[in-house]
């Protein structure tokens, strides 16, 4: 156990992983896309863009997931770092299509090699030090409110800084003149996240230990990345529980694709004028991001009061899929009244979702082993984006109104009703192969539901 800190202490690094990685993310929510403008990109251009962070996240999310349980946590953290700084560095000083498309891919891939090694580490650590049955809610909810804290307060920074360099002197536009327009106000939030970026490495690196893993060249972590991805994929195939919690991120990356593709516009349409739904927009990012926070701050006590992990699930996606349906129903009306009734739909997107969160993948993390866990999480996280891009797809050839919204509320309740005959008992939390040595009972990941 030497140098394995005590899951008080893991908690709260893990925290601090999740602020230190999304914080630089949530900088660049405001700003990204008036600086690819203003670089002289085409809305076409700047969706090719956003296609390459989609691609390449979609196609590294399995082979990075088993990179990390086969080569270790902290190394592809560290990785993932980098590469984000890589991307924030070049999409603010680019000014080539090539160097900016370039820049969004490197973005995407610190994105699937960031999604699952954090939490992983603080599941290994905890179970490292008071065993397989010990309590990961707790430690699970605060890492899922810190990033949505974080998020929330990089849009709102992001947001800001451009425009407060603009006030006064006019400090921006000296910068840009200085930098021979290599620097744009645009251009400084994501340089900030640069700066955050190399913090989150040092970090990474120096604050994550691991339990020692068997030695491993470059070529041996390649040859067992397909190994541990078919194992993650198969996992969901015999294992009932995490079948619902992949189908229940798939539910949540279709309401999320509906409400990022559709708020925008409303916002517009709500003010009058692109640039006042803009800022509105912004504003609504930053509210669904806090209510995010606070779902997942009150996931244990929800699943308290529910009576169950399980039960706690239904109830948050139940809530989700409801503010989807309230979304849909104010779609056609205006006026103070439905503005208000689909503000509140909004925010109990996020607070339902936030809530499920980390009651889910607590219950998932009792039925995957340390040898597979950050693969799992990488399926999760693929099952979230390939539903996000086919229903946004599908949404976008919708009609306006009402029907857009309900593509996703419906999606989002189809999800939470997998968990409606599953509430009333508590599952059983044995743990998978590779935590047999500290107790003999069954490998949970072989008994499906």
């Amino acid at each position: 156990m030497s140098g394995i800190p005590e899951p008080s202490v893991a908690r709260r690094r893990y925290v601090t992983v999740c602020v230190l990685f999304w914080l630089p993310i949530g900088l660049t929510i405001a700003p990204l896309i008036l600086l690819l403008t203003e670089r002289g990109m085409t809305l076409v251009a700047i969706a090719g863009c956003f296609a390459a962070h989609s691609l390449t996240a979609a196609v590294l999310e399995l082979p990075t997931g088993g990179l990390s349980d086969v080569l270790g946590r902290r190394a592809v953290l560290a990785a993932a770092g980098i590469a984000n700084l890589a991307a924030l560095v070049l999409v603010a000083l680019g000014t080539a299509p090539w160097q900016l498309g370039l820049g969004m891919a490197l973005m995407g891939a610190g994105r699937a090699l960031s999604s699952g090694p954090a939490e992983a580490w603080y599941v290994d650590t905890v179970h490292a030090r008071s065993g397989p049955g010990a309590e990961l809610r707790t430690g699970l909810a605060r890492g899922a409110s810190a990033t949505s804290a974080a998020l929330a307060g990089g849009t709102l920074l992001g947001g800001a800084l451009p425009w407060l360099l603009g006030l006064g002197p006019d400090l921006g536009a000296r910068l840009s003149g200085a930098t021979s327009g290599l620097v744009l106000p645009l251009s400084v939030p994501l340089l900030l996240g640069g700066a955050v970026e190399i913090a989150f490495v040092l970090y990474a690196l120096t604050a994550l230990p691991e339990p020692p893993r068997p030695a491993a060249t470059l070529r041996g972590a390649l040859r067992g990345i397909p190994a541990a991805v078919a194992g993650g994929l198969r996992l969901g195939g015999r294992d009932a529980l995490v079948r619902r919690v992949l189908l229940g991120a798939a539910g949540a990356g279709s309401a999320l694709a509906v409400v990022e593709l559709l708020t925008p516009g409303r916002t517009a349409a709500l003010t009058g004028a692109p640039e006042s739904g803009a800022v509105l927009f912004a504003l609504l990012a930053c509210a669904g991001f806090a209510c995010s926070a606070v779902g997942s701050h009150l996931a244990p006590l929800a699943a308290r009061l529910a009576g169950s992990g399980e039960r706690a699930v239904l109830v948050g996606l139940g809530a989700a899929a409801g503010g989807l349906f309230l979304l849909g129903a104010t779609a056609a009306a205006g006026g103070v009244g439905p503005a208000v009734l689909a503000a509140i739909g909004f925010g109990l997107v996020y607070l339902g979702r936030g809530a499920a969160g980390p009651n889910e993948n607590e219950l998932m993390h009792r039925r995957v082993g340390g040898s597979g866990r950050a693969t799992a999480l990488s399926v999760q996280s693929l099952a979230l984006q390939l539903s996000a891009a086919l229903t946004g797809s599908v949404a976008s050839l919708l009609p306006p109104g009402p029907l857009p919204w309900l593509l996703g509320g419906v999606a989002l309740l189809a999800a939470a009703l997998l968990w409606s005959g599953h509430g009333g008992r508590r599952s059983p939390a044995p743990p998978s192969v590779d935590d047999r040595q500290a107790s003999p009972r069954v490998d949970a990941c072989s008994t499906a539901e």
